[in-house]
Parts: structure tokens; C-alpha cells; sequence
């Protein structure tokens, strides 16, 4: 018993909706994983250990570019840069000649013998080997006043030269300051003065230039800069590589510009794949959990996973050293788009350019050039009107265009900057023809595959409801032949629901196809439903039947028209317009018939609803006021533009109040604005007409008038007024064109 009890857990757990959709996730993940990593099969076959099993021969003419010797020289170019220096404060050093200047005086002046005063000059300047030292000493101390400061002043002249051509590191080494201060000194030093005006200017110069290491670093870049990339072309024919040779980074790039992949075939590889796909599904799946529920069924996952899958597919079979250009992504764009919406879309869309680029080893354009082209589909399927079809050739024409201008930008940004040479030339022009047949075929592809993309997942489209909207679908034909009450109303009903649905900003296409096809379930009993009945010109049937038994009737049009929906098959999303129409509403005639019959505390009201469900979405919702709000000014002949507004108010308060609008996400404003709308239609349809008079040809005939033979003639007003003018006059009311006096002009 244990024994049986742990296994039906086991395969309850197994069978639990997380292991499936987790089993689902690996399938996919893998599946996608092994599409892309299928393509380093054929560089497995040819090297193994970076070592080339094979002669490999370029099959085009191409050219590569030595990063490794491209490398290097920039480096050597940048260790060459010398570095740059920028001035230093400069007060600093001319403070220090006079501090010198000052204490020399002061050291003259002092009174004290000559040998403590030479002691205190030795302390002051470093003479130490100097072969001139006795003679500067004896300079300092004896020296006449004004020659001392002419020696001052020459020195501090000089100093000024020195600080403006600048004092590097360099300079002011022992070896190099003496031939600095001889090449800046004034011209009218004497002789006796040069050594002395040389050690005062040894004792204060230091650098006054730094080095700036930014402008240092930038220089070194626009050295590197400057160096043009060494490039190997490889003819047509040509070896790139042979048997036993050494694959090197230049070959491996030769090898990824012919075509093969560069990428060894092992775990790693795979498992850095598979990671890279894992991540992109589950942030996929997140954003959908978080922003769209909606999609996460499994008919838009199942979608989202096939076209990925195909992607990636026709990426890996696309011919060696062909344009990536060519892949029909911009008609995944679109169908996702369409099947999808426009948000979701360019996710799926930048997911999948993400996990090619790195799988397949595409270059930085194939990035920029589809993910700018998925953008531009976002916001160009949200516009497509789709009552018209060649606006999807519209859009496919568009992105091709775009792709061409995004390709174009991209090649004269890398020629500022490095020769392209001819054969890039060439290449370019090639891509821009390709991406924008891409964008022109891949809108024709999206047209032809819609509906077998439709048949296949059961999602429907706008295209598909507009389909479904043609009035020659053969249940429309037979709701016109077998009830045509029915379809009367139900096309009112669409005109109302389609124009709230555009107020309030629902899918005015929906709104109207599901409104066409929400009664269909009288087809099964037609002559019951009181629309019908004068039409065949019988007796209402429900005059022979108890409340009870008619409001059975009644009642299962929704479940009898989700019955023949499902088999002519008409998608789930319009089967919910046939469900929810009524919602768990009340049948108020034959349930106060019924009280009338039974007396109130006989008759309950739950045994007189429909059996629901209450409408879930907008649309549904507006079906639901439009239905009840058409038949009650239908069943007012005459109704004025009040009473219109006081019937539309009074159902919406009915419904909200019995809780029927309880699990729509209308709001209080959009009911508004659905209720302002309804009354313009309504008032639209109950305008008046003129009454004309029964013998029309024989007024013409008597008057002698021939009759228009169009009614817009240019000359028909001209013939009006010789009709007036050749009537008798009259002052009846039932003679001629008249009826009142506002009915005397057409």
C-alpha cells in the first residue's frame, strides 16, 4: 500500500503542470542548442589540437586582417610617443632666486669675520669640486654693490629665458643644467660674471614642466590610431591553410571569413551555448509573466519556439560565406508582430539577434542593422490596417529600405576611418541588395504563411477575422436565409459594438466579427426568437409552452451556438463572443411570466439565468450592452433622442448593478464614452424619412415630365422647380411633393 501510494505521487508530480512546462523548457533549450552548435561539426573535422588535418582552399577572393602584427606595431608606434609635458607654477622658482639673493646680502652685511662668513656661503651653495670656488666666494663678499646687483639682475634675466623654454626632468640633471643656463643666459654677461650667475641659478632651477598623463595616453591612442591594419588578401584558389600546419589567429580569421566556424566542438562550447539560450528564454518567459500573461498559452509559446527554432535553422545551412543578410528575420518581426503584438515582438526579436551573433559569430553590423530594423517593425505593424493587405507589402518594402540606409551608414562610418578597398566596395553593395529583398520577401513570405500559421496554432489574426467578417462565410449566408431577424440584428449589434470598441480603444475588428457571428446558436431553432417570427408570418410557439420550458429554449442559443461555432470551425476567441453575451443575465419576460403563472415565492431568479460566463474583456462586454441596448430601441418604434439616452443609461446601470460587467476590465469612463456612442448610432438609425406620394410615375405622367433617369442629373433640380411650377395649386396637404412644409424641399 506505501508502496502503491508513493507512486501514484511520483506520476501525479510527473504529470503536474511546473515538470511539464519544465520538460518543455529543456526540450526547447536544447533543441536551439544543438541547431546552433550543429555548425562546428565541420571545423571539428578539419582541426584538431590547432593543428589543420586538411588543405583548405578560399573559394573567394578575400582579406583579413593581421590583429597580431597590427598589434604590435601600434604598440611600438605608442612606446615611441614622447610624453606630455605641461607647465608647472613658476613663482616658486623665481621666489627662490631671490630668497638666495637676500640671504648673500645679508651674509655680506652681517658682522663677522671673512672665514665665518665664506663657511656660511659654502652652507648656502654646494661648491663642493667646483675649480672656480675660492674666486665665487671671494665674488659674494667683495665684490663692489652695484656689481653684485648687476650680477643679481643678469641672473634673474636669465632665469626668466630658462622658465620659458621650459625645465624637464632631463634638464635638470647635473650633467645637463650647466649647458641649459650657458644657452639661456643674457648677452652682455662679462666673463667674471658667468660663474657666478651660473651657481645661483644651479642653486634654484628645478623642473618646471610635468607630464600630463591624460594628454599623455591620448596621444598614445592617436598613435595607435594613426596605424592602417596590415591585411592579407587571399585569392580565389588559394591555400589558407595546409595539412599539418599550425592554425594562427590570422588563419583562424581567414577560415571565419571563408566560412567556417572557428569554434572547436566541445563541452565548454556547447555548455557556454546552451547557458546563453537558457538565459534568453527565462528573461522571455519572465517578461511575459510580469507584462503579458496573455501569451504565456501554450499556442503563442509553441509559435514564439518555432519560428526561433527556424531562425536558426535556415541560419546554419545558409551557404558558407554568404551574406547573413539574407535571413528572413524581418519576417519574423512581422509575424510575431501580427500573431503576437508589437512589445513582444521586438523582445523575441532582440533575443534571438543576440543568440545568432554570438552562436554564429556574426560581425557588430549584423547587430545594429536587425536590431534597428526589429524596432522599426514594432512601431510599423502597430500601424498596418488590416482590411488592406498590400500594406503589409508596405511594410516589408519600408524595412527593406530602412535596412539598405542602416548598411549604407555603417559602411561610410568604417570608410572615415580605414581604406575599405574595392572588394568591401563590392560586398557592401551586395548586403544592401539583400536586406532590402530581405524586407520585400519576407513580407510576402509573412503573406502566404499567415493563415497555415493560423490553421496550424489556432491563433487568430486580424487578417483572419477579417476574414471571417465577409458576409459570404456559410454561416453568415445561412444565418441570412435561415434567420433573417437574426442577422438583421446582428448587424446593428456589430455597428455599435465597432464603433464603441475604436472609442474606448478595444479591437474595433474583433468587437465587430465577434458581434457578427454571437447569435448563431438560433440557427437551431430560429422560429422561437421573435426577430424571425414576422418574417415567416407565425404564431410565436412560445404562446403553446410553459415560461419554464421557453426560457429553456431561450437560454441555449449561446451553448447551441458554441456547438456549431466548434463545427464550422470559428476560433475559441469568437466563441467566446457566442458564450458571453448574456452573461449569467436574467430572462426577464418569461421569468415574470413565469411569477405571474406561480406566484413570486415559487419562482426563483437563478432558475431563469443564462448559465454564463459573465464577459471577460472589453469586447465581450460591449456585445453584451450592444445586444440589449439595439433590441430595446428596436422594440420602440419612433423613439426620440431621449428616450434613446434614457434606455442605453438605464440597461448599462441594469447590467453593472446585477454584476454582469463584474469580471470585465470596463471602467466607469469607458462606459461613458459607450453609452455617448451607442446614442449617436442609434439616433443615426432612427432618422426620418420624407413621405412620398404613392402615384409617383403618374404625377410625372400628368405634368408631362419625363422621368430622371439618374437621381444626381445635373439638371434634376431645373426639372423639380418645372414640376412646381406646373402643379395645380393646391392647398391640401396630400396633393403633389407635399407633406409638410418641412418635407417640400429634397
Amino acid at each position: 500500500m506505501i508502496k502503491n501510494e508513493y507512486i501514484e505521487k511520483f506520476k501525479e508530480f510527473l504529470t503536474s503542470s511546473k515538470v511539464i512546462k519544465t520538460f518543455y523548457l529543456l526540450c526547447f533549450t536544447v533543441l536551439i542548442t544543438a541547431i546552433i552548435s550543429s555548425q562546428n561539426y565541420l571545423f571539428q573535422s578539419i582541426i584538431e589540437n590547432g593543428i589543420s588535418k586538411k588543405d583548405i582552399y578560399a573559394q573567394k577572393t578575400f582579406t583579413v586582417e593581421d590583429v597580431k602584427r597590427t598589434e604590435q606595431h601600434k604598440r611600438e608606434v605608442a612606446q615611441k610617443v614622447e610624453p606630455v609635458l605641461v607647465p608647472a607654477e613658476d613663482d616658486f622658482i623665481k621666489s627662490n632666486l631671490e630668497t638666495l639673493e637676500n640671504s648673500i646680502l645679508k651674509i655680506r652685511k652681517k658682522d663677522a669675520s671673512n672665514s665665518e662668513k665664506e663657511k656660511e656661503l659654502n652652507i648656502l651653495f654646494d661648491l663642493t669640486g667646483n675649480p672656480k670656488k675660492d674666486y665665487i666666494v671671494d665674488y659674494f663678499l667683495h665684490v663692489d654693490d652695484a656689481s653684485l646687483k648687476e650680477a643679481f639682475d643678469k641672473a634673474s634675466l636669465s632665469l626668466l629665458n630658462i622658465l620659458q623654454v621650459g625645465i624637464t626632468e632631463k634638464d635638470a640633471e647635473k650633467d645637463n643644467i650647466n649647458r641649459l643656463i650657458k644657452a639661456n643666459l643674457v648677452s652682455n654677461v662679462s666673463k667674471r660674471q658667468i660663474s657666478v650667475i651660473t651657481t645661483m641659478l644651479e642653486q634654484v632651477i628645478v623642473p618646471n614642466l610635468v607630464i600630463d598623463d591624460a594628454a599623455t595616453e591620448i596621444a598614445k591612442a592617436n598613435a595607435r590610431d594613426s596605424i592602417k591594419p596590415y591585411k592579407v588578401t587571399f585569392q580565389k584558389g588559394e591555400k589558407i591553410v595546409f595539412v599539418g600546419e599550425p592554425v594562427t589567429m590570422l588563419k583562424r580569421d581567414a577560415l571565419r571569413q571563408a566560412g567556417y566556424s572557428v569554434y572547436e566542438l566541445n563541452w565548454q562550447g556547447i555548455l557556454s551555448i546552451y547557458i546563453l539560450v537558457l538565459l534568453a528564454t527565462l528573461i522571455y518567459i519572465a517578461y511575459l509573466k510580469v507584462f503579458e500573461k496573455q501569451y504565456l498559452e501554450h499556442k503563442y509559446m509553441s509559435l514564439s519556439a518555432t519560428l526561433v527554432a527556424l531562425i536558426g535553422l535556415l541560419a546554419v545551412i545558409l551557404p558558407t560565406g554568404f551574406s547573413p543578410y539574407v535571413l528572413p528575420l524581418p519576417g519574423m518581426f512581422v509575424l510575431t508582430g501580427i500573431f503576437l503584438n508589437s512589445r513582444v515582438s521586438c523582445l523575441l526579436s532582440i533575443l534571438t539577434i543576440g543568440i545568432l551573433t554570438v552562436g554564429m559569430q556574426y560581425d557588430s553590423k549584423f547587430v545594429v542593422v536587425f536590431l534597428l530594423l526589429a524596432i522599426i517593425s514594432m512601431i510599423s505593424v502597430s500601424k498596418i490596417r488590416y482590411t488592406r493587405r498590400f500594406d503589409l507589402i508596405k511594410v516589408g518594402f519600408n524595412l527593406g529600405l530602412a535596412g539598405v540606409m542602416v548598411v549604407l551608414s555603417l559602411y561610410f562610418i568604417d570608410k572615415s576611418f580605414v581604406d575599405m578597398g574595392e572588394y568591401l566596395l563590392k560586398r557592401n553593395i551586395w548586403d544592401c541588395i539583400y536586406i532590402f529583398l530581405n524586407g520585400v520577401v519576407s513580407s510576402i513570405i509573412v503573406l502566404g504563411t499567415s493563415p497555415l500559421l493560423e490553421n496550424t496554432f489556432h491563433i487568430i489574426t486580424p487578417y483572419g477575422l477579417a476574414e471571417f467578417g465577409d458576409h459570404n462565410q456559410p454561416l453568415l449566408k445561412r444565418l441570412q436565409l435561415e434567420a433573417p431577424g437574426t442577422y438583421h440584428h446582428s448587424l446593428m449589434v456589430s455597428t455599435l459594438c465597432e464603433a464603441a470598441a475604436e472609442a474606448i480603444g478595444a479591437n474595433p475588428i474583433l468587437a465587430r466579427v465577434g458581434a457578427f457571428y454571437h447569435d448563431i446558436g438560433k440557427l437551431k431553432r430560429p422560429l422561437f426568437f421573435v426577430e424571425n417570427q414576422s418574417y415567416f408570418s407565425i404564431e410565436n410557439p412560445h404562446n403553446k409552452l410553459n415560461p419554464r420550458l421557453s426560457k429553456m429554449v431561450i437560454t441555449a442559443h449561446p451553448k447551441d451556438g458554441v456547438e456549431i461555432a466548434k463545427k464550422n470551425g470559428l476560433p475559441s476567441i469568437i466563441c467566446d463572443f457566442i458564450l458571453q453575451h448574456h452573461g449569467e443575465g436574467l430572462a426577464k419576460y418569461f421569468y415574470n411570466q413565469a411569477v405571474q403563472e406561480e406566484g413570486v415565492e415559487n419562482v426563483k431568479e437563478e432558475q431563469f439565468r443564462y448559465a454564463g460566463p459573465k464577459p471577460n474583456s472589453k469586447e465581450t462586454a460591449i456585445l453584451m450592452l450592444a445586444d440589449a441596448v439595439e433590441s430595446a430601441v428596436r422594440a420602440m418604434k419612433g423613439a426620440t433622442s431621449d428616450e434613446i439616452e434614457n434606455i442605453i443609461d438605464k440597461i448599462i446601470v441594469e447590467r453593472l448593478n446585477d454584476g454582469q460587467l463584474a469580471d470585465s476590465p470596463l471602467t466607469l469612463k469607458d462606459l461613458k464614452v459607450i453609452a455617448m456612442t451607442f446614442s449617436r448610432i442609434l439616433r443615426g438609425m432612427q432618422h426620418d424619412r420624407i413621405k412620398y406620394q404613392e402615384d409617383f410615375a403618374k404625377e410625372f405622367e400628368k405634368n408631362k415630365i419625363e422621368i430622371p433617369s439618374q437621381i444626381l442629373d445635373e439638371d434634376f433640380e431645373k426639372k423639380i422647380k418645372e414640376l412646381e411650377e406646373s402643379k395645380p395649386k393646391s392647398n391640401t396637404q396630400d396633393d403633389g411633393w407635399a407633406g409638410s412644409n418641412e418635407n417640400k424641399s429634397l
